[in-house]
């Protein structure tokens, strides 16, 4: 699970600050993970909840015929490895250099009994959660590929800080197992939509976009 805390002040949840932790007497701790290091495997027991402050972490679940599947993506500002359970459901790894906090999630959980502010905080990024899970869902279950595709950058959009030049930390590949596309479909979607002037690319790369027509890729996202 995961809540963002950069998002734009229209979208973002009411959720925690570095103040709310000291003043809950949370003690944080953090780590630095090397691009493509695992930060907690799937099933192994969600003792800490983490929050990216620098980088960018993929949670996924590799399916039994070898594919993968990624369920979210946690941007600087996001917290994650909040389970309902006492064991994580999905596998985090870093994209790409990443420093995290990490939080016992017993002394989040205790503080949230003592700290109606911090229970309101909880619900607030469990009920985010939700949303996301359940547009993640309709996105997966009911959109076209290139509907797929506009909805991905205008999340991005949404979340990542910079507005004039959306940098992705993560690879075609992983859009592509984020989105249930292949590769070639999402090159193909995003040469198509640089093609009618909708964005436009910076580098070789092209992880750093500029989206020049928002408009007209709402519209493509029904």
């Amino acid at each position: 699970m995961f809540a963002n805390l950069n998002a734009s002040p229209r979208s973002r949840p009411h959720s925690f600050d570095h103040r709310q932790f000291v003043r809950a007497n949370i003690s944080l701790n953090e780590f630095k993970y090397s691009k493509g290091t695992e930060i907690y495997g799937e099933s192994e027991p969600a003792e800490y909840v983490y929050q990216v402050t620098e980088g960018a972490v993929r949670s996924y679940k590799l399916l039994s015929d070898g594919r993968r599947q990624i369920g979210a993506f946690h941007l600087v500002g996001d917290i994650f490895g909040l389970e309902n359970g006492d064991f994580h459901r999905f596998t985090a790894e870093a994209i790409v250099d990443t420093t995290v906090h990490l939080m016992k999630r017993a002394s989040l959980e205790q503080a949230a009994k003592a700290d109606t502010l911090v229970a309101h905080d909880l619900l607030n990024m469990t009920t985010n959660n939700l949303q996301h899970a359940e547009d993640h869902m309709l996105l997966l279950g009911r959109k076209t590929s290139l509907e797929r595709v506009a909805a991905f950058l205008l999340e991005m959009d949404r979340r990542l800080t910079s507005s004039e030049v959306m940098a992705l930390p993560m690879c075609r590949r992983d859009v592509a197992d984020y989105l249930g596309l292949t590769l070639e479909t999402v090159s193909r979607a995003l040469s198509y939509l640089h093609e009618r002037g909708i964005l436009g690319f910076v580098g070789q790369s092209q992880r750093q976009i500029v989206l020049l027509d928002r408009a007209q890729l709402a519209e493509l996202d029904l």
